[in-house]
Order: C-alpha cells, then structure tokens, then sequence
C-alpha cells in the first residue's frame, strides 16, 4: 500500500494538512470510515560553526505568547527536494549558508499524518545575508557549545526538536562513546 489506498478521497484541503478519507472494511465484514491527514514534508537543520559552535533559534509564532528555542526548521516547498528546503530556510531564517552539508537522518510521521523529515547538519557555515523572515516569523538567532546543546535538548528547553536529535542528545549526555560519535556525525572532522 502507498500512502493511501486506492479508494481514499480528499475530503478537505488545508493550508498545511489535507485530509482523506475511506471506506476500510474490517476483519467481521462490516466496513468503517478511516481517516489519515497529508503535510508538506519537513527538515531540521544543525548548523555548526569551524570552531565547534551550534546555531539555535528564539523564535516565536503569531499564535503562541511564549517564545521557544529550537534548531532550523520549517516545511518543504513543493518542488523542492528536502536538501534544497534545509538550505532555503537555513538561508531564509539565519542568513547563513554552508557549502557542507550531511544527511543524518530521515523519519516518517506518525501513522495517521503522512509526512517525512530529513535532519541535516550545514558545517562551517556563514554569514551570507540578512535574515528574511516570513512575517509570521520572531527568529533571534545564537551560537551554543555543543555542550550546552546537549543541555537545552535534554532539559526540554528546546521542546520541538525532532526525536531523533533528542534521542542522540540523550545517549550523548550519558554515555561517553555516543557523545563521541554524536560529535563527530555534526562536526565531521574538527
């Protein structure tokens, strides 16, 4: 089965999720509507710099009053390849760009969203720009060590990280080795 089966309608077209619905038949013969939600794919970003430094955002939303902290993140533009969201948002967020760039890691989304993330790290990046927000957008952009990274992950302070960097975060904190390997997968060879 691909994403949906055969027989799935749209039902509503959204802004970010579309929803599609069909008739399932179930294991007594009696058939139910079952429900799935399509997004735009996605991709988190971990910009280091030469000299073993993350960049983090503050940002806020206009729907929320609190600010959070978080890595690069945002939607795929259809047309895009996921690469080419991770350096437009980079770009569009921060003003950065790197000529270095490493795929780390892709996941799917739950099994009622059908959606993919791609986790990038952009080595060595620079200052190439002035940010160019969306104007829903409050990014404040800052350096951590990788240390303090670890910290923010694992204390939650950076609550919308993807799990795969916060179960790498995770293993980092408290296991030596992982922390080893987590540093030389962001930084390659420093």
């Amino acid at each position: 089965m691909g994403k949906f089966p055969e027989n799935a309608k749209r039902v509503f077209h959204g802004v970010i999720f579309d929803v599609y619905q069909w008739e399932q038949k179930m294991f007594d013969g009696t058939t139910e509507i079952f429900e799935r939600l399509e997004r735009p794919d996605s991709v988190e970003v971990i910009a280091t710099t030469p000299e073993g430094n993350i960049l983090i955002q503050r940002q806020q939303q206009p729907d929320q009053e609190e600010w959070f902290t978080d890595v690069i993140a945002g939607r795929v533009e259809s047309g895009e390849d996921h690469l080419e969201g991770a350096k437009r948002e980079t770009l569009e967020e921060t003003g950065y760009t790197s000529d270095e760039w490493v795929l780390i890691d892709t996941y799917s989304g739950f099994s009622k969203i059908v959606w993919a993330m791609s986790i990038f790290v952009a080595r060595h990046y620079q200052k190439t720009a002035e940010q160019n927000l969306d104007a829903g957008e409050r990014i404040e952009v800052r350096e951590v060590t990788f240390n303090e990274f670890i910290d923010l992950v694992d204390s939650h302070k950076m609550k919308r990280v993807s799990f795969p960097i916060r179960e790498r975060c995770i293993r980092a904190k408290y296991d030596p080795i992982k922390k080893e390997e987590f540093r030389k997968e962001i930084f390659g060879d420093l």
